[in-house]
């Protein structure tokens, strides 16, 4: 079994039979020593260590000075527990920003999460990517899918419930795939017109309703450079909360080699030999975030 990806394999025991347990969560939000996990219009607070970084928490405590301990324990998601606290998602967006900056310029800095997953351990990378994830959530859902009532958070922030309807909605994570396409020693990369000019990756795309994963593979790489692929087989996964994916790896065997590109987004693909590849200082091209899945695939693939 493969390592986890950066952003997954956390230690954080995420105790859902604790979620429905109102007065516990009342009492543990009130417990000095639980521990709140800060999001900031999407950035995470962090406090970097030399080449490393880590995951900054507030303590009850600690929160108990500012103006964001909230009333209401629904309203800070349980994240679940480690080291022996409960950790809290605490989301700071309605706050003033230069507010905000204040009170935890002692504390850390607030950066955007995708950009310093490879430097951070396994279990904070893991803990800040749920963090995010969860409140990216609940500010998009504040109002129901079914009759457009007014909805409010439930089991410890992992349901929200419609007030007008009674509608129950739990927590998404939009299903994407993202594929390497091999051919012999040759390995299919494309570039985005939004990218970076010399960045290439993997390709990637979201799963339809009534497809099946292999399905969506061979559907977006022939969609977006018009190459057949056999033999798709599943690589890992990777929680992607940037804002709401689960990213599914495959490597797939290219059938035909021949690029037609059909994809808008996509200004460039080719085929990649892995000697063009293997030594980072004579690349002509950039590889995607270290911390990515899209990264993995091509430096497993290179490691052969």
């Amino acid at each position: 079994m493969r390592s986890p990806n950066v952003f997954a394999g956390g230690d954080l025991d995420r105790a859902a039979t604790l979620r429905r347990d109102v007065e516990w969560l009342a009492r543990t939000l009130a417990d000095p020593e639980s521990r709140l996990v800060p999001v900031f219009r999407g950035r995470s607070l962090v406090r970097f260590e030399g080449e490393r970084a880590r995951a900054v928490a507030l303590s009850v405590a600690q929160a108990a000075a500012t103006p964001w301990l909230p009333d209401d324990p629904q309203a800070a998601p349980l994240l679940g527990l480690a080291g022996g606290r409960a950790h809290f998602a605490l989301d700071l967006s309605p706050h003033d920003e230069t507010e905000v900056r204040r009170q935890v310029g002692e504390l850390g800095e607030l950066v955007e999460l995708r950009t310093i997953g490879a430097v951070l351990d396994r279990a904070d990378a893991a803990l800040l990517a749920y963090a995010r994830g969860l409140l990216h959530w609940h500010s998009r859902h504040g109002f129901c899918g079914v009759c457009g009532g007014e909805t409010a958070s439930r089991h410890g922030g992992h349901l929200r419930q419609c007030l007008r309807c009674g509608a129950e909605h739990f927590p998404r994570t939009d299903p994407a795939v993202i594929m390497l396409v091999t051919h012999g020693d040759a390995c299919l990369l494309g570039h985005q017109r939004a990218w970076p000019e010399r960045m290439y990756s993997t390709l990637a795309g979201f799963v339809e309703p009534g497809e099946s994963l292999e399905e969506a593979v061979a559907r977006e790489v022939k969609e977006e450079a018009g190459v057949e692929v056999e033999a798709v087989d599943y690589h890992s996964s990777q929680p992607w909360p940037f804002p709401a994916s689960i990213m599914l790896g495959f490597t797939a065997r290219a059938a035909t080699t021949a690029i037609i590109r059909g994809d808008e987004e996509l200004a460039d693909a080719r085929w990649f030999r892995r000697a063009e590849l293997a030594d980072p200082t004579k690349r002509a091209i950039q590889l995607p975030n270290p911390a990515s899945i899209a990264r993995r695939l091509i430096e497993d693939w290179l490691a052969g």
